[in-house]
């Protein structure tokens, strides 16, 4: 069982899968008229229409400058038609309804009767500007998926999406800075940021070349590495403890459509990583979600522990076995490529459990950066020839006519280096099951939860511990956390679209929390 153990330190993501019959969308005829039954509640508007979109699936926009969320009413259990039910938790029956696929658009009559973007003032045109564009490979044209694009010394960045693309909004001070492209094993490329304004640029990376003059050719010693990398890591990680403003955001597919997508930003105080007797906090800021359960028999599923899973896969603060070299360790390693990463030549380093050693652990690789020994990024797996002894770790709770097995489950963790300290940057887990109902040949679904956080802000001076009151507790399901929807932080219309890209999502994030000074 050490084996079970030692793989449940770095467990992310507990799943809770129900099975719930849900009443479907209305194919044909009135919408409006559909009839659905709401139980005696109360509670503020925002919490009240999200119970028409349980029992419909139908999903609402609206400005918030015409419905107050926070208002608090009350409506009588009974049988409502969606419009009727509208009417009655909103009090205003002269709004005007209309159905947008499986939107329900709410609207004053004399406004615009579709959605418009978020209004944008003349100041926030001279304040802010934008760069977009995408990330290829200079000689197979291959989007480059999870690229860095930012400006170093402001702490500001985003990266790629699946297929390359990148959004940026940055203040305008920063117009003549340089915007910085890199990838592990590309060259890096830096571009006046005013270039880039108005324009959708295709920038192409080279692919780092290794000359035989760049490094001493030696034998390389894997565990060494390791070793050099653990010892060097009170002068390349902070002594301090700090503030990170994150980007986080957890969802659910389930045959590739979402389920679920929550998004929040928070403030993490991230103790020093030279301390164990203090543990990281985080403070909640900001949050909103969407659910989409509108399918007849559809699963019901929740993620737990997201939020503790990024702060377990700070790797370099909390060291997994993995990183151990010791000559014990249930790992074997090999030093299999030199590479760039963000500039700097990185040993890679493969690992993978031990053939003697039939219980699931990990296989990945290690970049740690051959000058100054940081570890640079790991991408690691739980292996897969293991990876169904393991399904019982992975979900904590499910319907009990229900066989889940485990697919893939894989994590990416990421360093940058700011004032010549690195810190955590981007941390992503990717957890993928087949679910079939118990006795029947043909019902299997595929589902994917996903979970990451991206570092936006860091900042070192003045940082204490938030109080337990602020404090959010992380191994919860954190979908469930009651929140105050801010209009002024996330737009005018309450709705999360989820073809929003991470990137996308971290510029606009990024630049409010400079609006907010947070």
């Amino acid at each position: 069982m050490d084996d079970f153990r030692t793989l449940r330190q770095l467990i992310v993501g507990w799943l809770l899968l129900l099975v719930a019959l849900i009443p479907m969308n209305a194919q044909n005829g009135n919408v409006l008229g559909q009839v659905i039954r709401l139980p005696k509640s109360k509670g503020n508007i925002y919490q009240l229409l999200g119970l028409v979109t349980e029992r419909s699936g139908y999903l609402f926009i609206y400005d918030s400058k015409i419905i107050d969320n926070e208002q608090t009413t009350s409506i009588k259990g009974g049988d409502y038609t969606i419009q009727e039910a509208i009417y009655a938790i909103t009090g205003n029956k002269n709004l005007a309804i209309r159905a947008i696929e499986n939107h329900l658009l709410l609207y004053l009559p004399e406004s615009p009767s579709a959605p418009k973007s978020a209004s944008v003032t003349p100041d926030s045109i001279q304040t802010y500007f934008s760069i977009e564009g995408s990330l290829q490979d200079q000689y197979t044209h291959e989007p480059i998926a999870f690229g860095s694009v930012g400006i170093g010394e402001a702490a500001i960045g985003t990266i790629t999406n699946q297929n390359g693309e990148f959004r940026l909004k940055l203040p305008d001070s920063l117009r003549l800075s340089k915007v910085r492209f890199s990838h592990i094993g590309y060259l890096p490329q830096e571009i006046d940021g005013r270039e880039l304004i108005d324009k959708h640029t295709v920038l192409s990376l080279e692919p780092k070349v290794i000359s035989i003059q760049e490094v001493i050719v030696r034998l390389t010693n894997p565990k060494r590495l390791l070793q050099e990398m653990l010892d060097e890591r009170r002068s390349n990680y902070s002594q301090h403890p700090i503030y990170l403003t994150t980007f986080y955001r957890e969802g659910v597919e389930r045959k590739k459509g979402l389920v679920g997508l929550t998004e929040a930003v928070f403030k993490v105080y991230k103790a020093s990583y030279h301390s164990n007797a203090l543990a990281d906090l985080v403070k909640l800021l900001k949050m909103r979600r969407i659910s989409n359960e509108q399918e007849k028999d559809t699963l019901i599923t929740k993620m737990k522990s997201g939020i503790y899973s990024c702060l377990v896969l700070d790797l370099m603060k909390q060291l997994p076995e993995f990183l151990d070299p010791s000559p014990d360790s249930p790992y074997t390693y090999a030093h299999t490529d030199i590479t760039v990463v963000d500039d700097r030549l990185a040993n890679v380093i493969s690992f993978e459990q031990r053939k003697s050693i039939n219980e699931p652990r990990y296989r990945g690789q290690i970049y740690i950066d051959m000058e100054n020994n940081a570890l640079l990024r790991v991408d690691f797996e739980v292996n897969p020839q293991y990876i169904e002894q393991a399904a019982g770790m992975f979900v904590e709770r499910k319907s009990r006519n229900l066989r889940i097995t485990p697919q893939k489950v894989a994590y990416t963790v990421s360093y940058k280096q700011w004032n010549g300290t690195y810190y955590i940057n981007h941390i992503r887990g990717d957890l993928h099951f087949k679910i079939k109902k118990r006795r029947q040949l043909f019902n299997t679904n595929i589902l994917h939860t996903w979970f990451e956080m991206v570092t936006c802000k860091i900042d070192t001076a003045n940082v204490n511990r938030f109080s337990r009151i602020e404090s959010l507790p992380t191994r919860t399901v954190f979908s469930d956390t009651h929140f105050n929807y801010d209009e002024g932080f996330w737009g005018d219309f309450n709705v999360i679209l989820p073809e929003d890209k991470l990137n996308e999502a971290i510029s606009r994030i990024t630049s409010k929390i400079e609006e907010t000074n947070y």
